[in-house]
């Protein structure tokens, strides 16, 4: 008796279990059969830029390379528009965002983001002859960051940004060529990028760097629940391991955060 009312027990619990869909195929698995891995990008010098002699190069693109030839894949770099880099990733007509990706909370909600590999800062960059004490003198000001960028996201957080008139730009080159025309008084903007392209040198010799806000790390940004994002972890160490990733970081100016 005992035991057909455990039987019967457990036929209950089976039919009122939830029925469980099979997985879909991992990331990993999706971008193997394809060959390649899709590498969403914009133009963003050191990481991703064209050099003088025609060669796309920068640290993110050498990075990404020797990444996909640990992981047998061959890369396929694809220039995106930063405000929507969430939607081309969605939507996989990009498998990453590799591009000097500040690391949030909000994108980390929203995506699956690797370890962080380098260490950045948002900086205000002005004329060189500009007059400047701390950001409540960017008052009544104009000033420029990307859109959907950690610099936008600085101008709105930071209480002396908050009075200045914003106006968001597509790229943070634009944002350097607006303040160098004399059409924005500021822009905010990732260390990374000024470093490489304002001061002694540069075709934004006249510019430079009068405050740093918000301290960062970059990640490499996949779907949200992507498999991809420890595989690329791993493949990183093995890169650290092999010393190619403080000879890259070198060669570029760049800090490794691990």
């Amino acid at each position: 008796m005992q035991r057909k009312l455990l039987s019967l027990l457990l036929a209950m619990m089976l039919l009122a279990a939830p029925v469980l869909s099979l997985s879909e195929d991992s990331d990993l698995h999706y971008v193997q059969s394809n060959g390649k891995l899709v590498i969403g990008y914009t133009v963003y010098a050191p990481m991703n830029y064209t050099d003088a002699d025609g060669n796309f190069t920068g640290f993110d693109t050498e990075l990404a390379i020797a990444v996909c030839e640990k992981l047998g894949l061959a890369p396929e770099f694809v220039e995106i528009v930063w405000e929507t880099k969430e939607i081309e990733l969605a939507a996989k007509t990009i498998d990453c965002i590799w591009n000097g990706l500040t690391i949030t909370d909000e994108r980390k909600a929203n995506m699956e983001i690797t370890m962080p590999y380098v260490k950045n800062a948002q900086v205000v960059v002005m004329k060189a002859d500009a007059a400047y004490e701390n950001t409540t003198s960017l008052e009544g000001k104009t000033v420029v960051a990307e859109a959907g960028s950690a610099g936008e996201t600085a101008v709105k957080d930071d209480p002396g940004l908050q009075k200045a008139e914003y106006i968001a730009k597509e790229v943070q080159t634009a944002c350097l060529m607006e303040v160098s025309a004399g059409t924005a008084d500021a822009a905010v903007l990732d260390l990374t990028l000024a470093n490489a392209m304002i001061g002694e040198g540069t075709d934004y010799a006249g510019l430079l760097i009068v405050d740093r806000l918000a301290v960062e790390d970059y990640g490499i940004a996949f779907r949200k629940g992507s498999d991809l994002a420890e595989a690329v972890n791993q493949a990183l160490m093995a890169l650290k391991e092999e010393g190619l990733m403080d000879q890259l970081a070198k060669e570029y100016g760049l800090d490794l955060a691990f």
